[in-house]
């Protein structure tokens, strides 16, 4: 078997977290977070935090390891009880074992909680971009990285072993005074584009200046600013265990369901 390509290039992409200033995205997630862990009925004592900005988790759970989104993470097999994946499975060149590796760290009915961008972030500018491409160069390159729509994430669970999978996104709507704001704010983020198969050359300042006319015509708000998306989605799953419901098997229910809602049943056409 043949290796696929990867995805991200993790050595621009440590580069570009490294000069990160800005974490409004990191501290919305983290904060959203905390409110779902609030409407847990359950107290969590071995918390593990993995999560490219550190700094994000250092002031919110104390008692928490913390550590990086690397390709091997640095967490011991069924060692705690809490593991909170944030804001970096968006980046990954391999998404299904960072969320196994998660759940092995996991005790039996550990709760795992995941944070990353979804398919519509930047949407807008991505459309842009790519317009703006065809017209200046007639072609397209890769310039925002793919990201999975919350469907697709939330299968990803189950594909990982984990139970009870819950999926949900929630649509972060910024503005912005021009897309060239936009882009120096997702560099001091540290999301600019480090995909592997990336051009390793800037674009010319026709296509960007292209960009942020078709962004002013088609995404303007009414005080002349500019609109942009960011989806996070919240993953949610538990490690296994024999504690945890089960659906019934097929075909043992004792009432038909015509029945319990008081309807005629209507047999189906073969």
């Amino acid at each position: 078997m043949t290796t696929p390509a990867p995805l991200t290039d993790t050595h621009a992409l440590h580069l570009h977290r490294a000069r990160a200033s800005t974490f409004f995205l990191q501290e919305a997630a983290a904060d959203e977070i905390q409110d779902r862990l609030g409407m847990v009925n359950r107290s969590f004592t071995k918390p593990a935090i993995v999560t490219p900005f550190h700094q994000v988790w250092a002031g919110r759970m104390s008692d928490a390891r913390i550590c990086p989104d690397a390709e091997t993470l640095a967490l011991s097999e069924q060692a705690h009880d809490l593991v909170i994946h944030a804001m970096g499975l968006h980046w990954a060149n391999d998404p299904v074992g960072q969320l196994i590796q998660c759940r092995r760290a996991l005790k039996p009915d550990g709760l795992l909680i995941v944070a990353c961008l979804g398919g519509r972030t930047l949407e807008e500018l991505r459309s842009c971009l790519g317009q703006a491409e065809i017209a200046v160069s007639g072609g397209l390159s890769p310039r925002i990285a793919p990201m999975g729509e919350i469907r697709d994430l939330g299968a990803l669970l189950q594909r990982a072993g984990l139970a009870l999978p819950v999926a949900d996104g929630l649509s972060l709507n910024v503005e912005y005074r021009d897309a060239w704001h936009l882009m120096r704010d997702l560099r001091a983020m540290g999301e600019t584009n480090a995909l592997a198969s990336r051009q390793r050359t800037n674009g010319s300042r026709q296509l960007f200046e292209e960009t942020t006319r078709l962004y002013r015509d088609h995404f303007s708000t009414q005080d002349g600013r500019i609109k942009a998306t960011f989806e996070m989605v919240f993953l949610t799953g538990w490690a296994p265990d024999e504690s945890q419901q089960k659906p019934l098997r097929p075909g043992s229910a004792k009432q038909r369901l015509a029945d319990a809602l008081a309807v005629p049943e209507t047999p189906l056409p073969d």
